[in-house]
């Protein structure tokens, strides 16, 4: 079955970074547009990154220049890097993975919990 499975989650401070990987498997990984999401306490969840199939990215504009979306094709892993990170950049980030002509939400992991606090 198809699985995503994310990681590099944790604890961190103002002005750290992390990196969140998310590992596929049951999918052709490479006809898939990746994204990452995150979900705050009591907020929707919101797109963060995205890379599509053919290595294109685009980011929200509150981690413009700070978060790094990137692929790896061989692996069939995306990653986030995430630096200079805020407070506000808290909350559970979930890896997507969703053809760009088939309608529907894709599939989704479990998500990574990120917390950014001193």
């Amino acid at each position: 079955q198809v699985q995503l499975v994310e990681s590099g989650g944790g604890l961190v401070q103002p002005g750290g970074s992390l990196r969140l990987s998310c590992e596929a498997s049951g999918i052709f990984f490479n006809l898939n547009d990746m994204s990452w999401y995150r979900q705050a306490p009591g907020e929707q969840r919101k797109l963060v990154a995205t890379v599509t199939n053919g290595g294109s990215t685009k980011y929200a504009d509150s981690v413009k220049g700070r978060f790094t979306i990137s692929r790896d094709n061989t692996k069939g892993t995306v990653y986030l890097q995430m630096n200079s990170l805020k407070p506000e950049d808290t909350g559970v980030y979930y890896c997507n993975a969703k053809k760009s002509w088939v309608n529907g939400p894709g599939y989704w992991g479990q998500g990574t919990q990120v917390t950014v606090s001193s």
